[in-house]
């Protein structure tokens, strides 16, 4: 099966002068191997060409994906693989004035600034508040975690919301302490996405024996744990 490449650390990246890396494409590596099936890694692709390509019958996967009634269109989806969490963070050393937030809405009882991703779903509770936010003047965007650290380290807001492993990674890069406060904004099933025009029913079910037999050995938590992702 053909998956693009893309730069979505510690997902999917390539390092300069080194080879893909990262927790999904080690845990489709896996899968695949498991299975039986070839995996054919394409260049990299931006994500709306990569979409394009995919509904176009030009691409056979797309990785973590949340299963819908609209995509089951075009698309067949394997078991989860692993579970993608949503968060808020803040700089560590502000952690202790946002222990009594402890869902979206009281941000916007507060009054308090957020950085959130342009794009992306984040879950009903962000998708209720978002337009209040940016009504209010109390919502900036971002479209990298690199230039969202940088607005929070900057002061642009005091808060800033998104994947959070995808988060910690970046703010490691970037030497920047950040620390999560106590809620969680989404927590759900992520799943290989195959392209059901070019894929088959068979060479899904040989994705997902492969996935529950790694699971029970736990292959696949072992690959998780070592990105920080339980």
């Amino acid at each position: 099966m053909k998956m693009a490449l893309e730069q979505w650390p510690p997902y999917v990246y390539t390092q300069p002068n080194g080879p893909p890396s990262g927790l999904d494409l080690e845990l489709v590596q896996a899968i695949f191997k498991e299975a039986g099936c070839t995996l054919q890694l394409l260049p990299e692709l931006p994500t709306a060409r990569r979409q394009r390509q995919f509904e176009l019958g030009e691409l056979d996967l797309l990785l973590a994906a949340s299963d819908t009634a609209e995509r089951r269109k075009l698309a067949r989806f394997s078991l989860a693989y692993r579970h993608e969490s949503v968060g808020v963070f803040t700089r560590s050393a502000n952690l202790a004035h946002y222990q009594d937030v402890r869902n979206l809405e009281i941000l916007l009882k507060k009054k308090l600034s957020l950085l959130a991703p342009k794009v992306g779903w984040y879950g009903p509770a962000y998708a209720r508040v978002q337009p209040e936010l940016l009504a209010a003047g109390h919502l900036s965007t971002f479209l990298t975690f690199q230039q969202g650290l940088r607005m929070l380290e900057a002061g642009r807001a005091e808060l800033i919301l998104g994947d959070t492993v995808a988060l910690r990674h970046e703010a490691k890069e970037q030497g920047v302490a950040i620390a999560p406060l106590p809620f969680m904004v989404l927590r759900a099933p992520v799943h290989l996405m195959l392209n059901k025009n070019s894929t088959t029913q068979a060479q899904l079910d040989l994705l997902n024996g492969a996935i529950q037999r790694l699971e029970k050995q736990g292959v696949l938590a072992e690959i998780r744990s070592r990105y920080g992702d339980s």
